[in-house]
């Protein structure tokens, strides 16, 4: 691992140069003299005595020091130049404007030669973009910024979230936000040539200004640069959010036209920021409404929230919210029904979410009564619903003493709270200010603060778990040798190498004549399944018979297969199963072997009802895994039935999770449907297999 690089001096600069005087260079210059910046600000321009009033120099060898933080506003060709001579002059970093590098494509011959020459003229100084409008650092009233922003300068002694983005525009939308949330830094990645996304999150969170972190996500830097990020984000407290985008083809292909960043699978990402305790959320208004919460409150010890309004319809619309979510109102249990209950009117049915009427509306003490029962019920998360009054029109007083009795009522409990406007225009900004000053989360939209309790609940169960492994690298593997199947195992020979890892297999042989079949099934013992082998999907092809019961109809079958197959597979069946799964292994670009594990049979594309698991996933993973199956029920006993043999599939999964990992240098896919899982003590089985590896190239054969 190479050692990182130090980026203290570009994220805060006590100099800045400013190369190029043209309007973005002015602008540099301009937004860090209307922020306050106290440090030096050295444009450099040939031919320009001054820019926006501040005194220029004629080159980079010319400037009266090694600046800390540089923005090099030119061309692309020139861009290369001018790196350059800052790393020489011994500069802290610098960002680069100018597109027009790998992100071209390859229609522009010049821009993946451009962007090799870029990387090396840096060296070791760490330069962010190129493609990216750069960073501002609202702490200190640095910018190394071509346009205008919307935030306000950190007050001393202030914390506020950091952004990450590959995206300038969204990073300038994202500024303008009027929600409330305070701001340490936003910054932009663009197409990551040398310096990621995990990378500049570590050196942000590194700053004790900034609370927690937030990263606009188009394609990964490094695998295990997230995990790093990761790892030392919870040893500071710091909780990260991610949007990332590639759900759909069309934003994949975006991400590769626009940074010529890798995105991986959509799935795979999902199970790899869930591994390592980053949230994912889906929109613009959740991603900085998470973020507001974890500045607020941090990360959430669990899944319970309480909800208080003056309305039945907020309640229900609370309720609804809700539905289908792994966050939500538990009931009360009837002490504590009984509790608040005793705060409120004979009128008012005590409930999760409460509607505690308006007969306590403005009665600071009476408010504060009933929010403290409620609270004292030890959720992880206390909402109160309340949108205040446009302040033109209308009077706000009486709202004062709503917010201050549930201020009042966190603080008698140790709780933590938020106020949820359920519209963005109902909860002002300054109130937002009022709020956070008081510790209060102020959330903008129901669904958006529910989105963020979500997050934040799964980052407090991920900081609960020990630190994972990092996901599977390649290993040298033994390759199949290739027979009329290019690089496929057929069945027996998949199952030949499954049992080999000490995978339950039912007993069975490879016959070539119907003879042959009768004698084998009658001594592997009856029922059996006999099996066409080299076709991989049997079933649509009527290359598999089951449940064969004496040797008479075993050879009738094996002459009927005998014309798809010249080889055929009887295998002993298996009895007493509850359910089916499938177990799959892909290679995926970025996160290497990605095991999905799901509803299993011939429905299993019809159902799609399936997990995603990095590799090595421990049991924990896995049995989270089919805990999250729409199938799960079938495995747990539904109705009455027997509950199936857990323990045996978790054991199986990980027996295939590792022999994937062995062979990660060569698998291309591993399909095993159905795993057929028995009752309690009985097992599981693979039934069927399909294993796809990487032919030799004729060097390796050589």
């Amino acid at each position: 691992m190479s050692a990182r690089r130090d980026f203290s001096r570009l994220l805060r600069p006590r100099s800045i140069a400013v190369i190029g005087g043209g309007f973005f260079g002015s602008n540099v210059v301009r937004q860090s003299l209307k922020m306050g910046f106290a440090g030096d600000i050295w444009p450099v321009h040939p031919v320009k005595k001054a820019v926006e009033g501040v005194p220029a120099f004629a080159s980079v060898a010319d400037l009266p020091g090694a600046p800390d933080a540089a923005f090099v506003g030119v061309n692309r060709h020139l861009t290369v130049d001018m790196v350059g001579a800052l790393a020489a002059r011994g500069a802290g970093g610098a960002v680069c404007f100018a597109s027009g590098f790998l992100e071209a494509g390859t229609e522009d011959a010049d821009g993946a030669r451009l962007q090799e020459a870029l990387i090396a003229a840096a060296g070791a100084m760490p330069i962010v973009g190129p493609n990216c409008y750069g960073l501002i650092n609202y702490a200190d009233g640095a910018l190394l910024w071509p346009d205008q922003h919307g935030g306000a300068r950190l007050a001393e002694g202030g914390r506020g979230a950091a952004i990450v983005t590959q995206s300038s525009n969204i990073a300038i939308n994202m500024t303008m936000q009027q929600r409330g949330l305070p701001l340490a830094y936003v910054m932009t990645a663009g197409n990551q040539a040398q310096t990621g996304l995990s990378e500049i999150g570590l050196g942000l969170i590194e700053d004790e200004r900034v609370s927690c972190l937030g990263l606009h996500v188009e394609g990964f830097d490094s695998v295990a640069g997230f995990e790093r990020l990761a790892a030392r984000a919870r040893e500071l407290g710091k909780p990260i959010v991610a949007m990332k985008v590639g759900r759909s083809a069309a934003a994949r292909a975006a991400t590769v036209s626009h940074t010529a960043s890798l995105a991986g699978s959509d799935a795979a990402a999902e199970a790899f920021f869930a591994r390592i305790g980053i949230a994912r959320v889906h929109s613009i208004p959740a991603f900085l409404e998470t973020l507001k919460l974890l500045h607020a409150v941090g990360p959430l010890s669990g899944p319970r929230l309480s909800s208080m309004s003056c309305s039945g319809g907020e309640a229900s619309i609370m309720a609804d919210a809700a539905e289908g979510r792994p966050v939500g109102f538990p009931p009360l249990a009837e002490p504590h029904r009984k509790r608040v209950k005793q705060t409120l009117g004979p009128l008012v049915a005590v409930a999760n979410p409460l509607d505690y009427h308006t007969f306590i509306w403005n009665d600071r003490e009476a408010m504060t009564a009933t929010f403290s029962a409620m609270i004292a019920g030890g959720f992880d998360l206390n909402m109160l619903v309340l949108d205040f009054p446009r302040r033109d029109r209308c009077a706000d007083e009486d709202w004062g003493p709503t917010v201050d009795a549930f201020a009042t009522a966190l603080a008698a409990n140790a709780a933590s709270g938020a106020i949820v406007a359920s519209l963005p225009e109902n909860l002002p900004e300054d109130y937002c200010a009022s709020l956070l000053a008081r510790g209060i989360a102020p959330l903008c939209g129901i669904a958006e603060a529910l989105d963020a309790a979500e997050a934040a609940a799964a980052i407090g169960e991920a900081w609960k778990r020990p630190l994972p492994p990092p996901v599977a690298q390649a290993a040298p593997a033994r390759l199949c040798p290739p027979g009329p199947f290019g690089g496929m195992a057929d069945e027996a020979a998949a199952k030949s190498l499954l049992a080999e890892a000490g995978l339950a297999i039912p007993a069975g042989r490879v016959v070539a004549s119907a003879e042959e079949a009768s004698f084998a099934a009658t001594g592997i013992g009856f029922p059996v399944a006999l099996k066409a082998l080299g076709i991989a999907h049997k079933s649509e092809r009527g290359a598999v018979r089951l449940g064969l019961t004496d040797g008479a109809a075993v050879h009738d079958a094996a002459t009927a297969l005998l014309a798809l197959s010249d080889r055929l597979y009887v295998e002993r069946m298996v009895d007493g199963g509850i359910a089916e799964l499938i177990v799959g292994v892909t290679r995926d670009p970025l996160f290497g072997p990605v095991m999905t594990v799901g509803s299993g049979g011939v429905l299993v594309e019809l159902l799609r009802d399936t997990e995603t698991l990095l590799l090595p996933p421990t049991g924990a993973e896995i049995e989270t895994a089919l805990r999250g199956l729409e199938l799960f029920p079938l495995l747990d006993g539904y109705r009455g039935r027997p509950r199936a043999d857990l323990k045996a599939a978790i054991d199986i999964i990980a027996g295939v999770a590792d022999f994937a990992g062995t062979h990660a240098a060569t698998l291309d896919e591993l399909d095993i449907n159905p795993l057929i899982v028995c009752a309690e003590g009985q097992g599981a089985w693979i039934a069927d297999a399909l294993i796809v590896f990487t032919l030799p190239s004729p060097e390796r054969e050589g």
